[in-house]
């Protein structure tokens, strides 16, 4: 007899979302610009295509963490995103306008990654509260992302690029029934003191606790990552790599960051916020002046081993650190802000500069992101400056 889904552990919930909703954005970030190619859009319109992408996330992130933070359940905003993005999807079927693509491009940015900090902070929150491993659960996303990499590059190389709005489409399809099976989220809602005087206590968390230059950080070097999401597969396919090579080298990233979060929870737990958040800036600045050069295949791998570092570590550093410094009843909101200044302003100003560079300069515009990753190293360096002086 099989156990009712609320006696489901809420690691395996958390687990089958992350599963499903990564594996079609497996397919969605590496090979949408692709999709974009195919419709006919020349490489400063994929630029903005893509940027129109990054930048919905600066108005839905928001609104999302606002619905998430207020909300009597988590859930319920977490579903009502990813539905959102499923039916703006199915709107790219027909849409052969370049200007209309680059429309449904920024409402699907918005709603598809709109949706990665309200499960973020409601799975940290549920994490420490129920004494289970954040990291393990995300891992299965980023497993399902390798296979989404994988999978669809290679049915790009049979079937054709179309292949790669089908496919993130049935992820997203699939992410919509997870939803509905993660736990409720139940909160208690704000008492009316706290309730009118939510906008300043907000302001107040945000200037303080280091949490302005943790923003930064965050911001400058995930946004560094615009070159490498809208024209990595664009490039190296211009370069001579197989559509399924392009498959592997996004995956060989993902499974050093699947690595990388499984470490987390095990080895890395001396690891401070800071000291990720610095090690993921260092780290960058090396990746994408190593990748501009233009290696071989065969060096291509292990370079692509640094996401680990260049993503993961960046981001499981901010996840922390906005944990220890911002109280629950803001946690989403924290989490928004946060992706909408890194996976929004940032990378869509990142990735919109990308198209002009690779129009100008081709694959070596993967050394431009060693600007942005410069400054957040800096800040980083400040920040864990400020940190060791604390009383």
């Amino acid at each position: 007899m099989r156990r009712p889904l609320a006696q489901t552990p809420r690691p395996a919930r958390f687990a089958l979302f992350y599963g499903a909703f990564y594996l079609g954005f497996g397919a969605y970030l590496p090979y949408m610009p692709v999709w974009f190619e195919a419709r006919g859009l020349s490489p400063e319109m994929i630029g903005l295509a893509a940027g129109a992408a990054m930048a919905g996330r600066v108005i839905a992130a928001p609104l999302g963490a606002v619905l998430a933070d207020n909300a009597r359940r988590r859930r319920d905003a977490v579903a009502a995103f990813i539905l959102a993005a499923v039916l703006i999807f199915l709107a790219h079927i027909p849409a052969q306008e370049p200007w209309l693509i680059v429309a449904l491009a920024g409402l699907a940015g918005g709603a598809y990654t709109g949706v990665i900090p309200i499960i973020d902070s409601f799975a940290v929150r549920e994490a420490g509260r129920r004494r289970f491993a954040f990291g393990p659960p995300r891992a299965v996303g980023s497993a399902t992302f390798v296979f989404g990499n994988v999978a669809c590059g290679v049915l790009i190389g049979w079937l054709g690029d179309e292949t790669a709005l089908y496919w993130t489409l049935t992820g997203a399809g699939l992410a919509v029934l997870a939803a509905l099976m993660l736990p409720e989220g139940r909160r208690a809602p704000a008492p009316a003191r706290q309730a009118g005087r939510a906008i300043s206590d907000l302001i107040g968390v945000l200037k303080a606790n280091g949490l302005p230059l943790a923003f930064a950080v965050s911001a400058l070097v995930q946004g560094a990552h615009g070159f490498y999401y809208a024209f990595s597969a664009v490039a190296w396919r211009a370069d001579g790599v197989p559509a399924a090579a392009v498959g592997l080298l996004w995956a060989t990233g993902v499974l050093a960051e699947i690595i990388f979060f499984w470490a987390s929870a095990k080895w890395l737990r001396g690891w401070s916020p800071t000291l990720m958040l610095t090690v993921g800036a260092g780290v960058s600045i090396l990746r994408w002046a190593l990748l501009a050069l233009a290696p071989p295949l065969w060096l291509l791998f292990p370079l692509q081993s640094l996401h680990a570092f260049s993503f993961g570590a960046t981001y499981l550093g901010f996840l922390r650190f906005a944990a220890e410094r911002a109280p629950e009843r803001f946690s989403a909101t924290t989490q928004a802000i946060n992706s909408a200044l890194s996976g929004g302003l940032v990378l869509a100003g990142a990735t919109y500069a990308s198209g002009f560079a690779y129009a100008a300069i081709g694959t070596a515009g993967f050394a431009i992101m060693s600007i942005p990753a410069l400054f957040g190293l800096i800040c980083a360096m400040l920040l864990s400056r400020r940190e060791k002086n604390l009383p």
